[in-house]
């Protein structure tokens, strides 16, 4: 089956518009939704970058049926104890309807954290640590872990009725693998 879907570009347009978009796409018989989760624009010419948690909670309520998704690197500026209690949220009031797609980031939007960007090998076995962190949280479990990432005996109290998808953000072969 094809399914047509809008991606939610919030570094070029602003939110509000964003959300307008959406609900006309559904209107118009799309079946999918995706945003980016950037911090920065890409260029100063496109000019936006609205918050993406803040704008699917919005746009999961102000559409009815249309499946979202948002791709975002934990590790850097998210920790992923809070990206997990961010899906969970989502996915518990829009059962079956929130996927998340997590990669390793990109320099432009995690440098504001003032760590340096690691080496590719290191950011991808960071994010190998954080899928496992997430997994591990979405099942209802305590967890603490010291590598790359540490997490100190967290737990997610909402939990969705069913685990949201976490699908692999990947250009290269390297990090799909």
């Amino acid at each position: 089956m094809t399914v047509y879907g809008l991606h939610a570009s919030h570094e070029q347009i602003p939110p509000a518009d964003l959300l307008d978009a959406v609900v006309r796409a559904e209107q118009a018989g799309f079946t999918a939704a995706m945003c980016s989760d950037h911090f920065s624009p890409w260029s100063v010419r496109q000019g936006e970058s609205g918050f993406a948690w803040s704008w699917l909670g919005a746009a999961l309520q102000a559409t009815d049926q249309v499946p979202f998704g948002v791709v975002n690197a934990p590790g850097q500026r998210y920790h992923p104890a809070v990206v997990a209690q961010a899906i969970a949220t989502l996915a518990s009031m829009n059962p079956g309807r929130f996927w998340t797609a997590l990669g390793t980031g990109e320099a432009s939007n995690e440098h504001i954290t003032g760590a340096g960007w690691p080496r590719k090998d290191i950011r991808s076995a960071r994010l190998r640590e954080c899928v496992d962190v997430i997994r591990a949280l979405l099942r209802g479990e305590e967890v603490s872990h010291d590598g790359l990432v540490t997490v100190d005996r967290a737990r997610l109290w909402t939990l969705p009725p069913e685990e949201p998808p976490l699908i692999g953000a990947a250009c290269s072969t390297a990090t799909a693998a």
